[in-house]
């Protein structure tokens, strides 16, 4: 029986309508504009880093270590770190707040797709997974039953990844899969409902995201969904990242991500940006070969 997510014309808002964002007033935004972000931005790095390094800041080690890598994921999640300073980096910072933002919106909308799909157990696969943060949470949530495979370069994460799954029951609905997510074809023998790609894309040149696509288009028959998100520069701390974290993030548009998985075959998306406008949460559906590509 093929998957069938009703995404064209359908009001994702109302699926959201009950998430508690984070946000910011205009005063805080104000501050960071011209205060905050400035000095971040244009102090010496060398000054910055050695801050950090003498505060012990955790998000800061695990960024050096891995820079955009699970840990500070992790870290930025729980919007509550122990040490002051990463209190400071995560609870006041622009992205943790939006990650957090991103987290909430990408498992609700999860969730839904599951409960939409029409058979169960629905089959996720998580690219560039981590532990599998947002997944489980959506896993969770649903009504529906499902079963995910999470796929990732590093397995660094997987320990971590288990044992959330055990907390929440999941252990025997998750699979971990270490490898390379171009080779996704190769390691599943079985179709999939729902391709989640959160995180990924702001680390992947455009020729590594077409390729990814294909690959995964794949294994999704018509009607199955893909979830991605695009990443703007309303932050306004790149510059900061980039030189005292070493984080090299690729901003780009909704509609430039669109174009690429569209040569994949992909099209219809649907478009939900978080309150603080850093990203959106994009739903995509696979297109049958006689509906042709792109958004029509």
């Amino acid at each position: 029986m093929p998957t069938a997510f009703h995404l064209k014309g359908y009001h994702l808002e109302s699926w959201a309508a009950d998430i508690r964002f984070e946000r910011q007033g205009l005063l805080t935004r104000t501050l960071k504009a011209l205060l905050v972000n400035p000095v971040g931005n244009y102090l010496p790095a060398k000054l910055l880093r050695g801050l950090l390094k003498w505060t012990k800041s955790d998000v800061a080690a695990s960024n050096w270590a891995d820079p955009g890598g699970w840990r500070s994921m992790v870290i930025s999640y729980s919007g509550n770190p122990p040490k002051g300073i990463d209190k400071i980096l995560v609870k006041g910072g622009t992205i943790p707040m939006a990650l957090r933002n991103r987290r909430r919106l990408a498992s609700r909308l999860i969730s839904r797709l599951i409960d939409q799909a029409g058979h169960a157990p629905a089959h996720v696969l998580c690219l560039g997974a981590g532990p599998g943060t947002i997944i489980m949470d959506a896993m969770c949530e649903a009504k529906a039953a499902s079963e995910t495979t999470l796929v990732d370069i590093s397995g660094d994460a997987f320990e971590h990844g288990r044992q959330m799954a055990a907390q929440h029951g999941l252990s025997e609905r998750v699979k971990f899969i270490q490898g390379d997510v171009c080779s996704v074809k190769d390691m599943l023998d079985h179709r999939t409902d729902i391709v989640k790609m959160m995180g990924i894309c702001e680390y992947l040149q455009d020729d590594q995201i077409v390729s990814i696509a294909k690959a995964v288009a794949e294994l999704m028959p018509p009607g199955s969904a893909l979830v991605f998100n695009s990443l703007s520069t309303q932050h306004g701390t790149d510059r900061f990242f980039r030189r005292v974290f070493g984080l090299h993030m690729i901003h780009r548009t909704p509609e430039q991500l669109q174009g690429l998985f569209s040569q994949a075959g992909f099209g219809n998306y649907v478009a939900f940006t978080e309150p603080l406008r850093v990203y959106t949460v994009v739903v995509g559906k696979k297109l049958s070969p006689a509906a042709g590509q792109g958004n029509p």
